[in-house]
């Protein structure tokens, strides 16, 4: 967790850009996967601003560009002694808006998708991001930052993202304070209610990137929160 997530063009999601200080529109983008470039908010000198990024974290120390390690999700428990992720966790903050994402659980044998959305239909959910110059070539990337699972999230996967709420998103944002270890934004429960509902297992190929995917096949669960 996080394997994939939808960028769905909605008044919620332009609500949440709006929070963020940013006067752009993303455009809709389904079934998006690591490695795809995705947007990434970044608070510069000049304010928030919003870039593209790819979505799998290349150190700026990297030799070069490649997928040997899983870097595409960070988790909170290691982010201030990673190698990786450690520089970045001190300075190099943002978010990743999104308006819902995938997870699979196992049902009978067989590898499930769901989709999860809440009643916004938007998601800030906390990204590191790092520069890595090489190839006479400068790459902007990013990784989502994940936390064990919610108690009731738990039966889909043992992962899930930090979704910030409002509070939390500037301090996230303001990479002049550091952020704890252990920081109450990290905690394992629900923040708001998430709905999930079933999607067809096509989803799975992420070559797939029609918006019809996101439709339901069977009744939503609802998950309140903690």
């Amino acid at each position: 967790m996080c394997g994939r997530f939808n960028v769905i063009d909605s008044p919620g999601l332009q609500q949440l850009l709006q929070d963020l200080g940013i006067d752009l529109q993303l455009p809709t983008r389904a079934n998006i996967a690591p490695t795809e470039a995705v947007g990434l908010v970044r608070a510069l000198p000049a304010g928030n601003q919003l870039d593209a990024a790819r979505w799998w974290l290349t150190p700026s120390w990297a030799p070069a560009v490649d997928q040997k390690y899983s870097m595409f999700n960070a988790r909170s428990e290691t982010l201030a002694s990673s190698r990786a992720f450690k520089a970045p966790f001190q300075r190099q903050r943002g978010i990743v808006p999104m308006s819902s994402f995938i997870e699979w659980r196992s049902e009978g044998g067989v590898k499930q998708p769901w989709l999860v959305s809440n009643a916004q239909g938007a998601f800030a959910a906390a990204a590191l991001w790092d520069i890595w110059n090489g190839d006479g070539s400068e790459l902007l990337s990013c990784t989502l930052v994940t936390t064990a699972a919610a108690p009731p999230f738990e039966p889909w996967h043992k992962r899930m993202p930090v979704v910030l709420d409002a509070q939390e998103q500037a301090r996230w944002l303001d990479n002049s304070q550091l952020i704890a270890a252990k920081d109450p934004l990290f905690r394992s429960e629900l923040k708001q209610q998430w709905r999930l509902s079933p999607l067809s297992r096509e989803v799975g190929n992420a070559r797939n990137k029609s918006e019809d995917l996101l439709r339901a096949v069977a009744e939503a669960v609802v998950l309140d929160p903690d």
